[in-house]
C-alpha cells in the first residue's frame, strides 16, 4: 500500500506575490501539477494533499484532478505539524507514506520508483532523498554514522559551523512506514529557531534511517523565489531543446524561443528566434515557424509557414502560409495550400483549399470553401449586439476590397463582389452584386 503526501500549505513569502507558490508555473504548468505528474505511474492508493495558505484557490485549481484528498493545516506550524494533520485521514492505513513537497517541479518518476524500490529492500523506517552539493547553503545537513545509517538532519539555522561544512543535504523527500511514523509523531518538539514542528526530527526517532544519494542535485531543486523559479524554467527549456534538436529540429537562437513538454515535432522544422510554443502543439514536417510567433495548443501540418502570426487552438492544412501578423484564433480549420495574409484575424471559422486571405482582414463565424479570393478590408458582420451569425461562402467566389457580408448570409458558388459592397441578403451562384451608393459629385465655389 502506498500513500503519498504533498506539501502545498506554505505562503511562499519570497515570491512577492498574492498567488500561493505552488499555483506558479513553470513551463506551462503550474509548480503543483508538475510534481503531482510524476506520481502517476506509481499507482498510489491514496494522494493527500496539504493546503493551508490561500487553500480554496490551491484546491479549485486541481479539481479536474481525480482521486485527490485535501488535508487543511492551519495554522502552518512546520512540515512535522503538516504530516501529524494526516492522522485522521491515515487511521489504520498499513503501507508507506511518500513526503513531497509542492515547490520541488523537476522530480523524475523514475527517481521516486528507485527510492521506494531501495526502502523495501533495505526493511528501512525512512529512507529519504539527499544530495551531495558544492554549495549547500539552504539545505538541512546529513549526519550519518560510519555504517552509513543516518543519525538526524539538522536544519540550516540550527548548525554549528562546524555541522554547516557538511555538504550531504536533505532533499525533504521521505518514503516512510506510515505504523512507525504514526507512533512518534507526537514526540516532536518546537525547540528549534523557528519554534516549529521539523518532519526532520523524526529521523532520529526512528528505528532506521537511511538515505538515498542522487546523481543530479538540480532534481530536487526548490522554488523559493522568482529567480529559482527562472532557473528551473532554463533547466527544462534546455533539456526539451536539445531533445528536439537531437531528432531534426533547427532552433535559430535557441534562447530566445520556448517550448512546451506537450509540443510534438516533425523533421526538417526551423523555428526563428521569439517564437513560443505553448500547450499541446504538433508541429508537421518542413514548417517553418517564426520569428515572432506564439503557438498555442494547434496542429500545424506539413510545410506550414508561420510569420510573426498568433495561432491558437486551431488546425493548419499542409502548404498554408500564415503571416506575417495574422491571429489565428479557437475553433479555427485553414485547409491545405491556402494563405492567410498579413493583418488577418480569423475566428472559430473553416477555410477551404486554396483560399486565400492576404490582407487586412476579418473572417467570424464563417465557412468558406475551396479556391476563393476575400480582397482587402472585407469583414464579416457577425455579431448583431445578442448573438453570433454565420457566414458561408461557396467555391471560386471573391470579395473586392472593403467588403461587407452581414451575417446570416449565405453567398453562392462563382459569384462576385464588387468593391465597397455591402451585402447583407443571400446570393445566388454565378452571379456579379455591387453595392454602393450613388456617387454625388458637385464643383466647388472658390
Amino acid at each position: 500500500m502506498l500513500a503519498i503526501a504533498i506539501l502545498a500549505a506554505g505562503k511562499g513569502t519570497r515570491m512577492k506575490s498574492n498567488l500561493p507558490k505552488v499555483l506558479h508555473h513553470l513551463a506551462g504548468k503550474s509548480l503543483i501539477d508538475r510534481v503531482l505528474s510524476c506520481t502517476q505511474r506509481l499507482r498510489p492508493n491514496r494522494r493527500l494533499i496539504v493546503v493551508g495558505h490561500q487553500a480554496n484557490l490551491v484546491e479549485d485549481s486541481l479539481k479536474n484532478q481525480q482521486d485527490l484528498e485535501f488535508v487543511l493545516q492551519q495554522p502552518q506550524n512546520g512540515t512535522g505539524h503538516a504530516i501529524q494533520q494526516l492522522s485522521s485521514k491515515l487511521k489504520g492505513f498499513n503501507g508507506e507514506l511518500l513526503v513531497l513537497n509542492g515547490d520541488v517541479p523537476l522530480l523524475k518518476e523514475e527517481t521516486l520508483s528507485s527510492l521506494l524500490k531501495f526502502h523495501k529492500e533495505s526493511n528501512a523506517s525512512v529512507t529519504f532523498l539527499t544530495a551531495t552539493l558544492d554549495s549547500p547553503t539552504g539545505y538541512g545537513r546529513v549526519l550519518t554514522d560510519k555504517s552509513g545509517l543516518v543519525k538526524e538532519i539538522i536544519e540550516e539555522r540550527d548548525c554549528t559551523d562546524e555541522q554547516r561544512k557538511n555538504k550531504l543535504i536533505n532533499a525533504g523527500i521521505y518514503c516512510f512506514d506510515w505504523q512507525q511514523l504514526s507512533d512518534i509523531l507526537n514526540l516532536l518538539s518546537s525547540q528549534n529557531s523557528q519554534n516549529e514542528l521539523y518532519l526532520t526530527d523524526t529521523i532520529s526517532l526512528l528505528k532506521k534511517a537511511i538515505h538515498f544519494e542522487i546523481d543530479d542535485p538540480f532534481e530536487i531543486k526548490g522554488i523559493n523565489d522568482r529567480y529559482q523559479l527562472s532557473e528551473c524554467e532554463n533547466y527544462i527549456q534546455e533539456r526539451l531543446k536539445s531533445l528536439w534538436m537531437s531528432k531534426g529540429v533547427s532552433f535559430i537562437d535557441p534562447v530566445s524561443c520556448s517550448i512546451s513538454e506537450d509540443s510534438n515535432f516533425g523533421i526538417d522544422i526551423i523555428i526563428e528566434p521569439q517564437t513560443h510554443l505553448r500547450g499541446k502543439c504538433n508541429i508537421g514536417n518542413g514548417c517553418h515557424l517564426g520569428p515572432g510567433s506564439v503557438i498555442t495548443n494547434s496542429t500545424l501540418s506539413e510545410n506550414v509557414l508561420a510569420i510573426h502570426s498568433f495561432i491558437n487552438e486551431a488546425t493548419i492544412g499542409n502548404n498554408t502560409s500564415i503571416g506575417p501578423f495574422a491571429h489565428i484564433r479557437p475553433e479555427s480549420n485553414i485547409s491545405k495550400n491556402s494563405k492567410i495574409g498579413n493583418f488577418v484575424e480569423i475566428k472559430k471559422s473553416s477555410i477551404g483549399e486554396g483560399t486565400k486571405i492576404n490582407h487586412l482582414s476579418y473572417i467570424g463565424d464563417s465557412t468558406l470553401g475551396k479556391n476563393i479570393n476575400i480582397g482587402a478590408g472585407t469583414i464579416t458582420a457577425n455579431f448583431d449586439g445578442k448573438n453570433k451569425h454565420r457566414t458561408i461562402i461557396d467555391d471560386y467566389s471573391k470579395t473586392g476590397a472593403n467588403s461587407v457580408l452581414v451575417a446570416p448570409i449565405n453567398i453562392g458558388s462563382n459569384v462576385t463582389i464588387g468593391a465597397g459592397s455591402t451585402i447583407s441578403k443571400d446570393i445566388p451562384d454565378k452571379t456579379l452584386v455591387v453595392e454602393r451608393s450613388k456617387a454625388i459629385i458637385r464643383t466647388k465655389n472658390n
